[in-house]
Parts: C-alpha cells; structure tokens; sequence
C-alpha cells in the first residue's frame, strides 16, 4: 500500500486551488491527471522579462518589459477586427493589439491615464511598434517574474495557468526519506530530493537548465534507480520460485532439423545452445531471443518447444494480435510435419464446444503445443505440464504479463522473442530481468533488399512502376499511414489509395487496416499470400510478423512520419524469398533534420541493432520502441542515451542493494520503498510482499 507520506502527490489536480473540472481536463491533457504529474512536467526553456528597454530601443522580436502610460482605446469597427490600446513612455509609442476580447475588461485593466507594466514579445507592423496580446499587465510594483519557466501546455492552457497549477503543486511536496548512499551523495554533490525537484521548477538562469548539473542528474539517477531496483525485485522473485530441469532426448528436434531445406545460422545454433542449457538448470529460465526481421527465431523457439515435448511437458506460443498467432500457427504446423506433432490454436475469437475442447485438451495434456494469443493467460486456461512459455513481440506486453503466463505451471521457464533490436541501454531498462541471445546472421539464400528514397511527387510514376512489377509476377505491399481522411494532417488514406489501385489493377489489389474484423484480415492476408491478390494497400498492421516469402516490393507513403525502428519492421516483410527485392520510401517535403537522418540510415543499412542505437541517438528512449503501450519505461526525467552512465550505475546499485537487504527491511530499504512507490514501481513492492 502506497506511504501516506506520499498520499498528497498521488491526488487528482482538481485538489488544487484555481484547477477547476475545466482546467484540470486541461492540466491532465498536457502533465498528466495527478499533482505527482505536475511535479515531473519539468520546464523546457525559460522567458527573460528583464529586458527593460524604452521603446526607442526595443528590438522587434524579443521578449520585452515596459514602463507605459495608456493613451486611448480603439476598438475595431467589428469583432473580427482588432481592439488596439495605444500606450507611450518618454521615447515612443506602441499599440498594444487585442483580438477578441470585451472592451469593458481592457478599459478596467488599462484604464486611460493609468502607469502600467506590460511584458510580451515586441514586433513591427507598417512601421510602428505594438504587443499582440501581452503575456502580463500590471499596475508598477505588482510585476513578478522577471524569469519565467516554460511548461509544455495544449490548446487552452496558457502559461499563466500552468505555472499557478505546478506552483500549487509544489507546495504539496513533503520532504522524503533518503533513499540514496550517502556515500553517492557526497561523491556526486547532490541535494536533498524535495531540494532537487524545486530547483529545477524555479529556474533563475537559462544555464539552470543544463542537464549536467547535479540538481537535474540527482533526480535522474532516482528514476533510474527506480527502475532497475524494480527490474531486479521481479527478477528475483522469478528466480526464487524453484524451476525444473527439461531435458530432451532429441528425436522430434532432428526430424524437424533433417526436414530443413536449410543449414541452420551459426547464431542460431548458440542460441539453441544457450536455451537447451538454461531448460537443462534447475533454475528457471528467463531469455530473450533478438533477433533481426528474418533472422530465423521461429524455427529456435520451434527447437526449444520439441524439446519440452521430449521430455513429456507442454510448451506454448504466444503473439500479439491473432493474424500473427495465425500465421505462427501456420509456419510452425508446416515445420512440424515430419514429427505428426499437431498443435493447437487458441485467439480470443475461440467460442462454444471447439473452445471448451481446446481448453479440455490442455488441461488434460493431450494437446501439448499450443499457439496463441493473450486469450492463452485468461483465467479458464489451465495447463497439465507447462514447462516452456514462448511469447513473442515481447514490447507489446509488459512485465506483468510475462509472470502471468509463467504462473500456468511448475517452475515455468520464459523464452521472449523480439524482432526489434534493443539497443544495449535499453536492454537493462526493458529487459533488465532477462538473460539474452542474439540471432546475428540472416538465413542462407536472403538477398539484400535495395532502399530508394523518393519524394512524393513522382507518385504517378511509383504507380507506373508498381503496375510494370505486377505484370512480371511479383507481390507487393504499399503501407500508408492513416485509415480514413483526417482534415489536421494532410495524408493520403489507406482507403482512398485502395480505391485509386484497384481501379487501376481490377481484383488483384487487397486491404488490410486494423478496424477490419479479424476473420475479414485474416481472409484478405490468406488472399495476399496464396490468392489471387498482388498488391496489398495496407497500415502498419503488417509491421509485425506477417510473412510472405513471395512479397518482393514495399512502398511506404510519408515514409517521413514513421520511427525508423518501424520503417525497418515494415521493410523486413519483403526479402524473404529468394528474389530479390525493392524497398520505396516516399517523403513529402521539406523534410526536416531528423527525417532526413533517418531516411539516409535507412539507405545505407538492413543492420537492426545499428538502425536501433540510431533510432534511440534520434528520438530518445521514449519513443524507440513505438507507443507508451509498449511495456516500455517512459522516463519523465532521465533521457537515454545521455544518461547511460547513469543507468548502469543505477544498475550496479540495484544489485547491490537487493544483496544486502533483499527484503527492503532496513531503514534505507523502507526510504528505498517510498522511491518506488514515488515513481509507480508499485508492482515491485507487491513482489516483496508477496515474496
């Protein structure tokens, strides 16, 4: 249960004075719902209001504060038209331009004659000086903030209320228990929690913002301490529970290996080797399998599951989303044909008598492979013997779901695949519980897929092109980034591009989008693959998994809006066959600097773990790994890969603490408590005390 000590920070922003139900919608939309939130919306930049020149020396364009005399009020012929207060000081004039306000509230807040103080942005117009809406007015001698913090905000907020809203936040902060080594402490100069987190709210200086100083590392560090000490608590609390040793006799693996039409990758033979000899411990494993698009991880999970098998246990598969549970499905009962092994296929569309028998069939143990999709850990689901729990796509799920699926049987070893390459910072912060292997090769026989790049303007003649493809046989996919027309981002739909190529190719080309009902994809995909479609006018379901070793051309329109780790999972469902194949990436410019980079990387590479460190360089952890849904941490203070020295010294520290006080029970354990629970660690504090 949460410490009462931080039971202020943990409640809704409406408790704060001035965040009504309006502004908290607001409030909620840019920070987040809860006072905790406000307290990590740190400031992005700052406002220097001591500039405070006379108007005969003000510079449009900066940011200004002046000493002014209202003159007279002009209020625009209609209210479309600007209402413009004219104000003078011994040097000049300035109008000071108003657009849809109430004359009777200006004439109160600028009343003729009156000495005002007025700050904003100065600019130019037809000659003459004025202030488009002035970021604050005020009678001389009420004037604050000579330097202002800029908060991130969202349409309706403005500064004035977001500062007013962290402000009262800020003065909700207790003073915590000290959770950090005093050793550290002293070593890296760093202030007290509560010190730290006011400090980087009360800005004085533009340099206040570097993230160098101890202030800002301090409180980096204690997420990332967070984070790792939670890693380690599930880590250990999975080891804790005894394993089993799983050892196979090796005939089911040899049949299905003799039936290759291809020699195993050396990478995949040490992966084998590192899986059998974790099965083989009587410890539980815990292993994630990389493995680049392509690389050959169905067939090593496939090996790790027959040898389940071989020893009289059950194994499962488990995907995230149905089309790729199908098609795993598919791949493996094809692999599995010289051992007459059958396996089972349970997704959340499974209803009636063929569900209860499924269901029947595990329980009983006479299905002892099954494929599915979370519908797999659903509480109706019980096992005879599991022993080996695949899950693939691992940042689709988070942790919670991994122990989940584990807890279907006896000491329960995990195999997690994963077919983006995570860079080595983010591999302690996602995967922090997990030993790891990496699939490095590409099975013998792939051709290289070559990558141009293409403005958007030469559409006409991509579609020429894509025609020419069509006539010669081959298959492709054209990806677009939205489902139906939106009016704020100017994007060609899926459905309108659909409906332009299937008039220009009559009942060869398909559509795949994620709102089409599951039986309705899965019909489309099994026409793409083995029917009569050639051309697949898709959205980024097919990122993941989907596998037509015949698709030789991809065409990804406003390639410019995609993360570079999703470009490179969409590019690998091409270059799976033996033809070789051909990757368009369409831009619509100006591009900017971030674009361009990963447009280049994307040319000169099909390396995923280089495609990943450049994504993470680009776009910070946040983001690398796709949406916040991710299982990934979504940091509010550290910044990865600036903080990678951090992150391993939070690393280092997590296991040091857990061996000396492996139940937090100490004094600085239960400070250690207050920090996870400070940063929603809470599924770790429940493993202490349920371990």
């Amino acid at each position: 249960m949460r410490p009462e000590i931080l039971f202020p920070l943990f409640a809704p922003v409406t408790v704060l004075k001035g965040i009504g139900p309006r502004v908290a919608k607001l409030v909620e939309k840019a920070a987040g719902p809860l006072v905790i939130d406000l307290l990590w919306h740190l400031p992005t930049g700052l406002i220097d209001r001591r500039a405070t020149p006379s108007l005969a020396n003000a510079v449009p364009g900066e940011i200004v504060t002046l000493k002014l005399t209202v003159a007279e009020h002009l209020p625009g012929a209609s209210s479309r038209q600007p209402y413009r207060v004219r104000c003078f000081d011994g040097t000049g004039s300035i109008a000071l331009v108003f657009f849809h306000v109430r004359g009777d509230w200006l004439m109160k807040l600028l009343p003729v004659g009156a000495d005002r103080v007025v700050s904003g942005k100065i600019d130019e117009f037809n000659g003459f000086l004025q202030m488009n809406h002035p970021d604050y007015i005020a009678a001389p001698g009420e004037m604050e903030l000579p330097v202002e913090p800029i908060y991130g905000l969202t349409a309706g907020l403005s500064l004035k209320l977001m500062r007013k809203a962290v402000d009262a936040a800020l003065a909700r902060v207790p003073a915590l228990p000290e959770w950090q080594d005093p050793a550290i402490i002293r070593r890296d100069s760093y202030p007290p929690w509560r010190d730290a987190l006011l400090a980087r709210h009360q800005l004085a200086e533009l340099s206040d913002l570097n993230p160098e100083l101890p202030t800002r590392q301090r409180l980096a560090y204690d997420e990332l301490l967070a984070d790792q000490l939670a890693l380690a608590l599930i880590r250990a609390q999975m080891r804790q529970r005894p394993g089993r040793k799983i050892l196979g006799h090796g005939d089911l693996q040899r049949q299905v290996l003799d039936a290759l039409p291809f020699q195993l990758t050396g990478s995949q033979q040490s992966a084998i080797a590192e899986i059998q000899r974790d099965m083989a411990s009587s410890d539980r494993m815990l292993r994630l399998l990389q493995g680049d698009v392509g690389s050959g991880k169905t067939v090593v999970a496939l090996l790790a599951m027959l040898t389940a098998l071989e020893s009289g246990a059950q194994a499962v598969l488990m995907a995230p989303t149905e089309i790729l549970a199908r098609q795993h499905a598919g791949t493996l009962q094809r692999l599995l044909t010289p051992t007459g092994v059958k396996l089972a296929l349970l997704t959340g569309r499974d209803k009636g008598k063929p569900r209860q028998a499924m269901l029947d069939g595990l329980a009983q143990g006479t299905i002892r492979l099954a494929v599915g999709t979370h519908a797999l850990f659903q509480e109706d689901v019980a096992f005879h013997d599991l022993a080996l729990a695949v899950i693939d796509e691992q940042h689709r799920f988070g942790v919670e779901q991994r122990v989940l699926l584990s807890s279907k049987g006896r000491g329960v070893d995990v195999l997690v695949m994963t077919a983006t390459p995570i860079p080595r910072s983010l591999m302690l912060t996602s995967y922090g519980d997990l030993d790891a292997s990496r699939l490095t090769e590409k099975p013998a026989g792939r051709q290289p897929i070559r990558t141009s790049v293409l403005p958007i303007d030469r559409l006409d003649e991509t579609i020429a092109a894509i025609g020419r493809a069509l006539e010669s046989g081959q298959k492709i996919y054209w990806v677009c980034p939205l489902i139906e027309e939106s009016e704020t981002i100017d994007l060609a739909a899926v459905t309108a591009r659909h409906a332009q190529l299937a008039d220009l190719y009559p009942g060869r080309v398909g559509l795949l989008h994620g709102r089409m009902k599951p039986a309705d994809r899965d019909r489309v995909m099994e026409n793409f693959a083995d029917g009569p479609l050639d051309l697949l006018v898709a959205t980024t379901v097919i990122e993941v998994g989907v596998d037509v070793p015949s698709a030789s051309i991809m065409v990804i329109e406003h390639a410019e809006r995609f993360g570079l780790a999703q470009l490179h999972q969409l590019r690998g469902r091409i270059g799976r066959g033996s033809a070789a194949s051909t990757c368009l990436l369409l831009y619509a410019g100006p591009l900017g600097e971030t674009a361009k980079a990963r447009l280049k990387i994307m040319r000169e590479t099909e390396d995923g773990f280089r495609i990943a460190e450049e994504d993470l360089r680009l776009r910070g952890a946040g983001e690398v790994l796709g949406t916040r849904q991710s299982g990934m941490p979504a940091y509010r203070v550290a910044d990865l890969p600036i903080d990678q020295p951090l992150l391993d010294q939070a690393h280092d520290e997590a296991r040091l603490i857990l061996m000396r006080d492996p139940e937090l029970s100490s004094a600085r354990g239960q400070a250690l408590r207050v920090l996870l629970y400070l940063f929603q660690r809470d599924e770790a504090v429940r493993y202490l005390r349920s371990g």
